[in-house]
Order: structure tokens, then sequence, then C-alpha cells
């Protein structure tokens, strides 16, 4: 039983390691793909116009970047994190340390949980209420990330 929980938990650190470095890969490969959805829920300009919060848009090119860039790097962090937790597991995978070798996937889990529950869902979705926008609407999206960054997070934690 010990053994299948950690392949189960090792493979799941892995599997969320590469989903995390991939996406960042992709972003950096295809910048404008994603780019230009970041800037259009920071401009909020496929929302209808309310006085109350447009205060919150950032039309600067500069920070639409610097929002994007930053997302990558957040991604890119929790894969690493993840990709180290899952080498120090591997490598202590039969002896008692196992337990204490999961602190970097964990740390990358948490990386990544923050990213879609605070950045995505929190920031995009409250802030400049993304949640409005039938075209750059990346709340169920974001919501289904953060649901099973939260489940890996929780199998690789509680387990074994």
């Amino acid at each position: 039983m010990k053994t299948v929980m950690r392949f189960g938990q090792l493979g799941i650190v892995l599997m969320m390691a590469a989903y995390y470095l991939l996406v960042a890969f992709n972003n950096v490969l295809d910048y404008g793909t994603n780019f230009n959805y970041v800037k259009h829920v920071m401009s909020m300009d496929s929302i209808a116009f309310d006085p109350h919060v447009a205060w919150h848009a950032m039309t600067s090119p500069a920070l639409h970047h610097l929002g994007y860039v930053g997302i990558i790097v957040w991604e890119a962090a929790a894969g690493i994190l993840c990709g180290v937790g899952a080498v120090r597991m591997g490598l202590r995978f039969r002896a008692e340390e196992f337990r204490g070798a999961k602190a970097w996937a964990l740390a990358g889990l948490w990386l990544g949980a923050f990213l879609w529950g605070l950045a995505f869902i929190t920031v995009g979705g409250e802030w400049f209420m993304m949640w409005e926008s039938v075209v750059w609407n990346g709340e169920m999206p974001a919501f289904r990330m953060f649901t099973v960054n939260g489940i890996a997070l929780l199998l690789v934690y509680l387990g074994e």
C-alpha cells in the first residue's frame, strides 16, 4: 500500500511539474495568444462600462507585459519546484525521508494554487471583473486548474 501511494504521489507531482513547465514554455513560445487575454482582462475593454469599477482598468501596455511575464515566471517557478520535488521524492522513494522529501513539491503546488486562486480568480475575476466578459472570461478554466492543483496538493500532503 505504501509503495502504491508513493508512486501515485510521485506521479501527480510529475504531472503538475510537466503541466506548469509546458504552460510556461507555450506562453513564451506563443507569447501573443495569451498576452491578448491578459491585455483585454487588465484593460477591462470587453465588459460593459461601469464608472464604479472602471478605475480598476490598467491600459498601459507596459503593465500588460509586466503582468504577463509575471504569470509566466510564476508558472515556471511552480513547475521547477514541483520538478525538484519529484526528483527528491524519487531519490528517497524507499527511505523514511520520503515524507520530508515532499517539501519542494508542496511548495510548487502551493505556488500553483496561489497562481490560479489569487492571480486568476481573485485579481482577474474580481478586480478586473473578468467574469463579466463573454470573450475573455477565464474563470471556469482557472477554477478547474485551482481544483486540480488543490486535489494534487491534498493527495501529496495527506498521503503517507
